[in-house]
């Protein structure tokens, strides 16, 4: 049973304690059916809209016209379409405010600047990444809407980076964001959007001898269509979850069952723990930072032989000078950040990362 089906189940069971009144819920199901998008707006059949829900800060398990059991709210804060037919639960669950001001201060992009020059810089990132989620890559994308950033070592931006991605991406109008602090043992991510210390998270869910499920974890923000899924609590066992078969069942139930939400994880650096390579086993686009002038060419060439070959690659060269940007064909706006982004399959990707990062 996944993690998603056992909430459901879980949910179902406090249901018909604490109501016997009601209609018991039809077991959770994994057809081939559930692979189809189950992102439509709840209809006037839903007892509770989005702004109800988002105000109210309820999250409700409903069913769904096709008979199988959803949370789809857990990730978006909508209801799907279908009746009501639990209790709202984790109602005092605090939205996460994310904290602008200082992240404007540090470079970040910020949805109330929306021109700014770094968000002009993710705009021309995300494209692709959004294309080819859209399924108009020339080649078909297995679970393109999972997207790993990463690097081949501490200090290259890859927090920075994702965590501009996903603002960027959830900045769209027609999607909707879940970020996931990946990087357990680190938490940068975490700690750069203000969440606060000891707040349960993925290493919490992933725990077998845990009962939390993932409406308990997954934390609102004052971004609408930002979710943010954190590292959670430590252990010495951190990283092994990371390579689990529950993460990766997790993971495709959650590409499977929302194919138009975009995930965005933030992992540990490829070089510094093995795990991460088989995390990147389980994602369908990778986005590789590379620090300009910083980043050795052999750990960025070591870094890259981790990534299977079936995987589409994204190369992005941060804190790139105006000069290199306009090496690599893309925009600088003098704002001290220059982004090399290309995909390369087998092995023609190695020699196009090399190239587009200037690095020969």
């Amino acid at each position: 049973m996944s993690i998603i089906e056992k909430a459901l189940k879980s949910k179902g069971s406090k249901t018909e304690k604490d109501s016997p009144g009601k209609s018991k819920a039809k077991p959770s199901s994994l057809p081939e059916a559930e692979q189809q998008s189950l992102s439509q707006e709840g209809t006037a059949g839903s007892a509770f809209s989005k702004e109800q829900a988002l105000r109210n800060g309820e999250d409700f398990i409903v069913e769904s016209g096709t008979g199988t059991s959803d949370v789809e709210q857990v990730i978006n804060g909508e209801s799907a379409t279908g009746s009501v037919i639990s209790a709202p639960v984790n109602v005092d669950r605090p939205m996460l405010e994310l904290p602008f001001e200082k992240l404007q201060k540090r470079g970040f992009l910020t949805p109330q600047i929306p021109r700014s020059r770094i968000a002009e810089e993710y705009r021309g990132i995300k494209r692709p990444i959004l294309h080819n989620i859209a399924g108009k890559s020339s080649r078909p994308i297995p679970y393109a809407n999972l997207v790993m950033v990463t690097s081949a070592l501490q200090g290259d931006g890859k927090t920075f980076s994702s965590i501009n991605l996903a603002l960027s991406i959830a900045m769209e109008q027609d999607k909707t964001v879940l970020f996931v602090d990946a990087d357990v043992v680190r938490a940068t991510a975490g700690k750069t959007l203000g969440v606060p210390r000891g707040t349960p998270g993925l290493i919490d869910l992933l725990d077998e001898d845990s009962s939390i499920d993932p409406a308990d974890v997954i934390v609102r923000t004052n971004v609408d269509t930002l979710r943010v899924l954190p590292a959670g609590n430590t252990s010495d066992k951190s990283t092994e979850l990371l390579a689990s078969d529950t993460m990766h069942h997790f993971m495709i139930e959650l590409s499977n069952r929302y194919p138009d939400r975009v995930i965005v994880f933030d992992s540990p650096p490829l070089l510094l723990t093995t795990e991460s390579s088989v995390l990147a086993s389980f994602m369908g686009q990778i986005v590789f930072v590379a620090s300009a002038d910083v980043t050795p060419q052999h750990a960025v060439q070591e870094a890259l032989e981790q990534i299977g070959e079936d995987k589409t690659v994204g190369v992005m060269l941060n804190r790139a000078s105006r000069r290199r940007s306009k090496l690599l064909g893309i925009g600088s706006y003098g704002y001290g950040y220059g982004y090399g982004y290309g995909y390369g399959y087998g092995a023609d990707r190695e020699n196009d990362a090399k190239e587009k990062s200037g690095m020969q």
